[in-house]
């Protein structure tokens, strides 16, 4: 078996808190309330939860699908909980957060592939919270145009969809999603003038002339919004990590994707798809 690929220096987490995180965090574990950063152990939670930002996830913590990079359950998943919107948007006011990033296990068993669920999901996080902005992060609903206008009119800020890695490598670690699929998801939110983002992984083995080649792909369906972050394998049971891309590396991706238009670019090692997600409103 070929040897791991050891961490570098700058994927050292450098975990800071204030008195923002400290309550954020208090009301998250008394009230027991489901967040992907905790779940997910994000590197920035210190500094999201610190600025009063949070990324909830609805559908239930078991996925339809088994992509080979990420460590949701895999299974059956349980039938909806009807009452899960509204506790979402209960626990979003308790918070008191500015901005909320929502986003799904893919629900291929159900009819509507979820989309009524997260509809419902974002008008009631309105209605609790009318001050707050909204992006949410959706699977591509089997790029059902009437299931992702489902979505479109419930009308968030940003609607998010990754395209996750470049084409070469999309088939070898997404299980169901298809690149081609994704773009057009990513093109009818463009096309709903909603804000449009996406993100992606790199050190998967990509070149640097694919990633610019994805990069077009994305402007050219109208995605204006960017995330490039370094691809960490949750256990020995994933993709491997081909290479761990250097800073300087994430900045000249950050350069070429701002040189090509895009508005909003986050590119460093240790970028998920909510990091700074607070400042992507395309005014």
């Amino acid at each position: 078996m070929a040897d791991r690929v050891r961490k570098p220096e700058w994927l050292k987490v450098n975990f800071g808190a204030n008195g923002r995180y400290s309550e954020t965090k208090r009301i998250v574990d008394e009230h027991k309330l489901h967040t992907i950063c905790s779940s997910g152990r994000c590197p920035n939670i210190g500094e999201c939860w610190g600025k009063g930002t949070a990324t909830f996830m609805i559908g239930g913590e078991i996925c339809t699908r088994s992509c080979k990079f990420c460590n949701t359950q895999t299974g059956r998943p349980l039938p909806l909980n009807e009452a899960e919107p509204t506790s979402v948007a209960q626990s979003i006011a308790l918070m008191k957060l500015n901005h909320v990033v929502i986003t799904s296990v893919d629900r291929d068993d159900l009819d509507d592939l979820g989309a009524h669920h997260w509809a419902k999901t974002i008008r009631e996080v309105k209605r609790l919270n009318p001050h707050i902005t909204i992006e949410v992060l959706i699977p591509d609903f089997q790029g059902k145009d009437d299931l992702v206008e489902v979505v479109t009119q419930a009308a968030p800020d940003i609607i998010s969809h990754n395209m996750e890695t470049v084409r070469r490598i999309s088939p070898m670690v997404r299980s169901a999603a298809n690149y081609d699929t994704s773009l057009s998801v990513l093109k009818q939110i463009a096309d709903s003038s909603i804000g449009c983002k996406s993100g992606i992984m790199v050190g998967l083995g990509e070149t640097t002339s694919e990633v610019v080649e994805l990069m077009d792909d994305l402007y050219n369906v109208g995605c204006r919004i960017l995330t490039i972050g370094q691809y960490l394998q949750p256990t020995h049971k994933h993709y491997p990590v081909h290479e761990y891309i250097t800073p300087d590396q994430f900045a000249e991706y950050k350069k070429i994707a701002s040189d090509m238009g895009f508005c909003k670019v986050e590119s460093a090692p240790l970028v998920r798809s909510s990091y700074h997600a607070d400042k992507h409103i395309l005014k």
